[in-house]
């Protein structure tokens, strides 16, 4: 059984899928490779509490590793890349070939791009933190400019929030970004 929700975030609206109550999707709106919205079930916010805390606490801030449990749906070698991308420390990248050594197949650089770019769970499964080798910006399901964001974000640059892009006034405890949820 499937249900999801939607909630906000810095980052435009993100829907959350949940598959037997286990999280199993998260997506930005024009994101690529996004489902069609007749899969993601019926509306129920009851299986996201943990997500959306946790979310919460990422834009805050205040979190670095996700604990939800997640449901990756997907080949053994797309599961593979999304396990290697969860060991992306928080503010750092890697290349699409740095992946595809790590996973013993350094000429997989481009199936490794492939995995990547069919990661259902966006920002939770890092995939905004690769690049390409040369540490350029290459492709992001949720756009090159939000890809920008999330890693200035992650890196601590100011005006990273927001969901236009350039911030905004936020108190010490930061209750802009915490007023979305």
């Amino acid at each position: 059984m499937k249900q999801h929700t939607v909630i906000d975030s810095p980052y435009g609206p993100l829907t959350l899928v949940a598959t037997d109550g286990v999280l199993s999707g998260l997506y930005m709106t024009d994101q690529r490779h996004r489902p069609p919205e007749e899969t993601f079930g019926r509306p129920d916010d009851t299986p996201f509490a943990e997500a959306t805390e946790d979310l919460r606490a990422y834009f805050a801030g205040e979190l670095k590793d996700f604990a939800t449990q997640l449901r990756l749906d997907g080949t053994p070698f797309q599961r593979s890349v999304w396990e290697q991308l969860r060991r992306i420390p928080y503010g750092e990248t890697r290349s699409y070939g740095e992946l595809a050594d790590a996973l013993g197949n350094p000429k997989a650089s481009r199936a490794v791009g492939l995995a990547n770019g069919k990661n259902p769970l966006g920002i939770i499964v890092p995939c905004h933190r690769v690049v390409g080798a040369d540490g350029s910006l290459t492709g992001y399901g949720g756009g090159l400019e939000r890809k920008q964001r999330l890693l200035d974000f992650e890196r601590g640059a100011r005006g990273a929030r927001g969901a236009g892009g350039a911030g905004g006034a936020r108190g010490a405890r930061g209750e802009e970004d915490l007023a979305l949820f």
